[in-house]
């Protein structure tokens, strides 16, 4: 899914060159997440996890798992998940100027209105963020709100959209925690001219096993025990 914009550029393919990551309005901070040229080393023995656009950290306490079209079979988005909630990450094509989470902040308040939920407009340690509350119905047939926090990080030539989900959206020392983790994701943007608001692509890392039944977006993670799964920016609410 592709990010809708109003502007005029909106047909034209974002081209390749220096210079992203200048605007920082939608509050980028410096220490983290990272682009590829300016990735911090790891200490020795800690390997990050390479998803092609998304190079992501070992975390002690999640699974690193993705999302998978069953019928294209191609990676939709990563999820980190804990006891205590998850992270939902994907990364789009941006201008090297502008601000494009200032540009789709809107379409995905209107979005979740559509389907009957609420976004309000707080303020994050990325800048502005938006608190999302969505009433679905459980398994066995009784309702719940479902909690979120949608964050958008401009970078160089790319925006990261970090979606917390159920306890990791709540803010305090659980926030915080997730914070941290976001800071360690790593964004490839690639040199290629792509459309803005194109989805960066995603791969399934080597050595990849399937988990469970089929489904139409199947998880999958690595034998290592570092797993990781993915959802997708675009949509109003995380995985869906």
């Amino acid at each position: 899914m592709r990010f809708r914009r109003k502007s005029a550029d909106d047909a034209q393919p974002e081209t390749p060159g220096a210079g992203a990551g200048e605007d920082t309005s939608a509050g980028t901070a410096p220490a983290g997440p990272h682009d590829v040229n300016e990735m911090p080393e790891l200490p020795e023995g800690v390997q990050r996890v390479d998803l092609g656009s998304l190079l992501i950290t070992p975390t002690s306490g999640t699974e690193l798992r993705l999302q998978v079209d069953e019928a294209t079979g191609d990676v939709q988005a990563v999820l980190l998940t804990a006891p205590d909630g998850a992270l939902e990450l994907r990364a789009f094509a941006a201008p090297r100027h502008g601000d494009l989470w200032s540009e789709v902040r809107p379409q995905i308040a209107s979005d979740m209105a559509q389907r009957g939920g609420t976004a309000t407009e707080v303020e994050g340690v990325w800048g502005p963020e938006l608190a999302c509350e969505l009433t679905r119905t459980l398994t066995d047939g009784r309702t719940g709100q479902q909690r979120s926090r949608i964050i958008g990080i401009n970078g160089t030539r790319w925006m990261l959209r970090a979606t917390l989900i159920g306890g990791a959206a709540r803010d305090g020392e659980n926030r915080a925690r997730w914070d941290a983790v976001i800071r360690t994701v790593v964004v490839r943007r690639g040199e290629g001219a792509m459309p803005v608001g194109e989805p960066l692509p995603l791969s399934l890392p080597e050595g990849a096993r399937r988990l469970g039944p089929a489904a139409t977006t199947p998880a999958f993670s690595k034998p290592s025990g570092s797993a990781s799964d993915g959802a997708q920016p675009g949509d109003a609410t995380p995985g869906t």
